[in-house]
């Protein structure tokens, strides 16, 4: 007898769809059904007065459910009897090879069948599928839970009961014991959460076998063709199609090579794929996307510090984020893995959860992490692969830049991709980033045209760089340009080499092979020395503007720590956040920090000349621009000055310079008295730039509280509190015809 003579369902050889296979699979389980439900109605007694009517299920309404013409169809009559019939039993085998024979073409015609593919990924059992179909004919039709509301005789269940699921799928009481372990915490159907246990009373735990079960609506929506993502993950993860492959992709010498023989020796088996790398190594997403698409499989982007947010729900979000995985066939790839290596009681159960998934996944993962992150022996025989990325060269960042702006007319064509590409050390995903930015300002600039210049991607580069510097440091926005610095022409022209330094660095180090050949000490180092208002912190502002990359003053009271190691913190954070920043480091005042070692008399002494040995250790390593600036020159340890490119003596102006200082100090705006005399106080008063500054700054206060007017008298006023602030004395020699002011 075939299926279509027990069923009156599908008739065609094959399966079209998978819901045809979940349809007949259906009838299967609600055949038994009707049977018990036919079972009982034959043996009941029609003449007992109905007392109870409405607190119960009425045998009419059973009768309308399986003599209604729009449920599922079945060709034999209800009310037949009997389980462990002989000719039962074969029927249904009858119908279960039926179903097989049409599995087996539909697969052969490559069209996949839902049902058998969670059974097969889930390791699921016959019972286990025949559960999750009696959970989900609720689901095709609700007028089921009244059915099994009434074969449990409790109006109440309108949820199979696990009591419930093993009488009518169970045919002996072996069977019965064997089939109680499916609803162990361990078994798939639990431990994926394929199915939830619900307590329907809600007093105390009830038995195993009288807790209800529901089927998870992610998985009936599987069953039904439905792909969406659970909606219990929407806020931290997401599938995607990946369009770049690994032949197409630029990556290090070697890298691609390795990466297209693992994906082939590992295409059809688990693995986990670790790739880390500091900020601006390279694009961790780019090549995982890469991976999958080399894989023919879909990536499913789990942002792990999303995970982390809600603490009560984080492991069971873990469980459903690799369930996830394994319903799109997807390799799973975890970002900002590295929030969950910190040390923490907080973090470590949720570490332990996800480490676990992993290992338990059966197919690709991959985790993307600033930290390089190894497994223990503890997790099983599972392969994994450390892909530890270096910094982008400048070579792969300008093919980069290329591959954005290349034909793409948002773009001026008269760009410096050389320059971005220079100085702004990003991997792709930045480089990216930053691109995506500058169309932002330039359409804000610009919202008739829009086109993207050098001046949108440099500020887009400085705004993608990251700040976390601030907290150590303080970020000065570059307002000076060279014609605001006032020095001798040999200052200058060493300032202006500083420039080239840093805008060449790529051709020395990278296309001239000079890198092979320096491990260490490849950034720029200058020392700035003079007395305080010379012009060292404006020469530090000049520099940033010109490359028109950000400068931080670090905080030397934030930095020096009296707990041993807190000081050496510190500045591994300053410079580590300096490189990722793209930031010059400018320490004023370095004396106080990088001051010449002393003798060793005690333990201080010791600590800090080991705060020294640490502090060289990370200018050798840093690749940026640091500049030191002090005002003694000669407190500054040997070892620093040796490893100084630039040395900049910042001296004291003399006339003519004091006079072009006092030239440009006075906006175009200010009022200036006919009777000022700037050529008497560039010769008369032998101080610095800054002092110029403060004296011109006052006068223009006072002006403003009398005459309106920059008057001389102000400007000797001035003079006067700036002399007594830095403790000179006001002397007829300096201020000659208005001595007589200094004295009102």
């Amino acid at each position: 007898m075939s299926i279509a003579e027990i069923t009156g369902v599908c008739s065609t050889d094959q399966y079209r769809t998978s819901i045809d296979h979940v349809l007949d699979e259906l009838n299967l389980i609600a055949f038994r059904l009707h049977l018990w439900a036919g079972s009982l109605r034959h043996g009941e007694n029609d003449d007992n007065p109905d007392k109870f009517r409405g607190l119960y299920i009425s045998d009419k309404e059973i009768d309308d459910i399986l003599e209604d013409p729009n449920r599922l169809q079945f060709a034999l009559s209800p009310y037949q009897k009997g389980f462990s019939s002989p000719s039962l039993g074969t029927r249904l085998e009858q119908v279960q090879d039926g179903i097989t024979a049409r599995k087996n073409e539909a697969t052969k015609r490559g069209i996949g069948l839902r049902l058998d593919f969670l059974t097969s990924r889930f390791s699921l059992s016959r019972f286990e599928v025949d559960t999750i179909l009696v959970c989900l004919l609720p689901e095709i039709d609700m007028r089921y839970q009244k059915l099994y509301a009434y074969l449990q005789d409790d109006v109440s269940k309108k949820n199979p009961t696990i009591d419930f699921i093993l009488h009518l799928l169970c045919d002996s009481p072996q069977n019965t014991l064997e089939a109680r372990r499916c609803f162990s915490p361990e078994s798939p159907l639990l431990r994926y959460r394929l199915i939830n246990l619900d307590n329907d009373h809600g007093t105390g735990t009830p038995m195993l076998l009288a807790r209800s079960i529901r089927l998870d609506e992610r998985i009936g929506g599987f069953l039904l063709d439905e792909d969406r993502t659970d909606s219990r993950l929407t806020h931290l993860a997401h599938v995607i199609t990946p369009e770049s492959n690994l032949q197409d992709s630029v990556l290090p010498d070697g890298m691609k090579d390795r990466l297209l023989k693992l994906t082939a020796r590992y295409k059809n088996s688990p693995l986990i794929c670790g790739i880390s790398g500091a900020y601006g190594t390279g694009s961790k997403k780019d090549i995982a996307e890469a991976i999958c698409s080399t894989l023919g499989m879909p990536m499913l982007i789990v942002d792990v510090k999303s995970l982390t947010g809600d603490e009560t729900s984080a492991e069971p979000s873990a469980s459903l984020v690799f369930r996830e995985g394994i319903l799109h066939n997807a390799v799973v790839y975890l970002e900002n893995f590295s929030v969950l290596l910190t040390e923490g009681s907080e973090t470590r159960q949720l570490y332990n959860r996800v480490t676990y998934e992993l290992f338990s996944y059966p197919g690709w993962a991959i985790i993307a992490s600033e930290k390089g992150w190894r497994p223990g022996e503890t997790h099983g025989k599972k392969p994994f692969v450390g892909i530890e990325l270096s910094p982008a060269s400048y070579a792969e960042r300008k093919n980069s830049w290329d591959k954005i702006t290349k034909g793409n007319s948002s773009f001026a064509p008269d760009i410096n991709l050389g320059d971005l590409a220079g100085k702004f050390r990003f991997g792709s995903d930045q480089i990216w980033q930053a691109a995506a930015i500058a169309a932002n300002l330039a359409r804000w600039r610009d919202p008739e045209n829009g086109v993207i210049n050098d001046e949108d991607l440099n500020a887009a580069c400085r705004k993608l760089s990251r700040d976390n510097l601030t907290s150590l440091a303080r970020q000065i926005q570059p307002s000076y340009h060279w014609e605001d610095l006032v020095l001798p022409k040999d200052q200058m022209e060493q300032l202006h080499e500083i420039c080239i330094y840093v805008q060449h660095y790529h051709t020395v180090y990278g296309d001239w092979g000079f890198g092979k050949k320096i491990s260490l000490g490849k950034g720029l180092n200058a020392l700035f020395a003079g007395a305080s208002g010379t012009g060292k912190t404006m020469a530090a502002d000049v520099i940033a503007n010109a490359l028109k990359i950000d400068l931080y003053k670090i905080d030397l009271s934030a930095i020096v720590s009296k707990y041993i190691g807190e000081t050496e913190k510190n500045l591994d954070q300053i410079f580590r956040e300096g490189k990722t920043s793209n930031a010059i480091l400018f320490f004023d005042e370095a004396d106080a920090l990088f001051g010449k070692r002393s003798e060793v008399r005690d333990s201080h002494d010791r600590y800090a000349n080991i705060q020294i040995a640490y502090l060289l250790q990370k200018m050798d390593e840093y690749d940026g621009v640091v500049i030191l600036a002090t005002n003694l020159r000669n407190n500054i340890d040997d070892a620093f000055a040796r490893r100084m490119h630039f040395t900049i003596e910042f001296p004291m102006p003399e006339e003519a310079d004091r006079l072009r200082i006092w030239n440009g100090m006075f906006p175009p705006e200010v009022p200036i008295g006919k009777d000022v005399d700037l050529p008497f106080m560039a010769k008369q008063f032998k101080i610095t730039g800054g002092n110029i500054k403060n004296i011109a700054v006052s006068a223009a206060f006072l002006a403003a509280n009398d005459s309106q007017v920059i008057k001389m008298e102000n400007l000797i006023h001035a003079t006067k509190r700036e002399y007594q602030k830095i403790g000179k004395l006001c002397t007829q020699t300096d201020f000659g015809l208005y001595f007589d002011l200094v004295k009102s």
